[in-house]
């Protein structure tokens, strides 16, 4: 696997009779340049908020240019809420911030629509907590990566693999973890995972989600009494948080 960072992509085509099934991706890469030859090529454009009608009635704007609500959801409009993609997220750990998942935007539905019909209600806050699934393996995190805890946090990672069970029990997978703390608290901050798609990587970075949201020192993440061994979330994340101290 080759990886091109601060690559801009010029082209996409086809590769020709001579390579047929494959992709020819013309690219420049640090001012040179670049030739490519694939099976499978992703694009991935990220979000924007569609904010256009909310500004015109004027509703203030916030974080990337999405629409600013408290954590009851209301806008600066009397009896107007706004909540999902095209509004900006209360992160427990970096205050107001843009984070559109899916799962945030569920829970400031719930919020938004709850308050619209009179109760009293706010939003708990994100942690980004997301996965994707990428062909046989999967990807997760959840709080702070090093460079996002810089903003106000004295962040220190720590990188680490472990087993998801037993190596001697057949069918193991190496998973990796990047876990962040902070120097001067002890407070973990972030966790990400990279493993098979059968090593429950999902269910393995809810730990840290509860362990954050709740505001565990990463001492206290090593304390709990989750199972090391077996198929279970909790295998390696003790290992990477004892490491961390």
């Amino acid at each position: 696997m080759t990886v091109l960072s601060g690559t801009l992509v010029r082209q996409i085509s086809r590769a020709g009779a001579g390579d047929p099934g494959r992709l020819r991706v013309d690219a420049t890469a640090r001012g040179e340049p670049v030739t490519l030859h694939d099976g499978l090529v992703l694009v991935v454009t990220g979000v924007r908020p569609e904010t256009s009608l909310a500004a015109s009635a004027g509703a203030a704007l916030g974080s990337r240019g999405a629409i600013s609500v408290d954590k009851a959801m209301r806008t600066g409009l009397p009896g107007v809420y706004a909540a999902g993609d095209c509004a900006i997220t209360h992160h427990r750990l970096l205050g107001e911030t843009y984070l559109p998942l899916g799962t945030t935007a569920h829970k400031q539905g719930r919020v938004a629509g709850e308050n619209a019909a009179g109760g009293r209600r706010e939003f708990a806050c994100s942690l980004g907590t997301q996965v994707v699934k990428i062909f046989d393996h999967a990807a997760a995190r959840t709080g702070l990566r090093d460079h996002e805890a810089a903003a106000g946090y004295n962040p220190v990672t720590v990188a680490w693999e472990a087993d998801d069970h037993k190596a001697y029990y057949p069918d193991s997978h190496r998973i990796a973890l990047r876990v962040t703390g902070d120097r001067q608290t002890g407070r973990l901050l972030g966790l990400q995972l990279f493993g098979h798609k059968n090593a429950e990587i999902a269910k393995r970075v809810d730990i840290a989600a509860a362990a954050i949201y709740s505001g565990l020192t990463v001492d206290e993440v090593s304390d709990l009494d989750l199972l090391s061994c077996g198929r279970v979330p909790g295998a390696g994340l003790l290992a990477a948080c004892r490491c961390l101290k």
